[in-house]
């Protein structure tokens, strides 16, 4: 796995990298499956305040894409706390890849299931083209 973090408008402090890279860490519970398989893994993470364009207090944006073997998992949020946003992108991707993966888990268990079925002589639908 590739963990790129990068500010804009804002300077990265350690304690930041650390609250960061703690996070990115959390994620790779759920990559580190689908990084055993073979799947290369590109975490970009981009930090910084928004533009000076906001009349009252900062607003900070973070943003994070993560590629997957060239399924792409992005998410943003802006917040007056940089540790809120982190945390809300966070939340997000991770939402978002469990849902991918349980997905493909769920196909592959319903395909596996039609064609035992299929063999079994219980069902004359063919799971392959979707004909009786």
């Amino acid at each position: 796995m590739n963990i790129n973090l990068q500010g804009k408008n804002f300077e990265l402090t350690p304690a930041i990298r650390d609250y960061i890279s703690k996070k990115v860490t959390n994620l790779e519970k759920l990559l580190s499956s689908i990084d055993e398989e073979g799947a290369y893994v590109v975490v970009n993470f981009e930090v910084g305040r928004s533009s000076m364009h906001h009349k009252g207090g900062d607003i900070f944006h973070s943003d994070c894409l993560i590629n997957i073997d060239g399924q792409k998992f992005y998410s943003s949020s802006d917040k007056e706390d940089i540790y809120q946003a982190v945390d809300e992108v966070k939340e997000e991707l991770f939402r978002k890849i469990r849902k991918s993966k349980e997905r493909k888990q769920t196909l592959y268990k319903r395909g596996a299931s039609s064609v035992k079925k299929m063999l079994k002589g219980l069902s004359k639908r063919n799971p392959f083209t979707s004909k009786y």
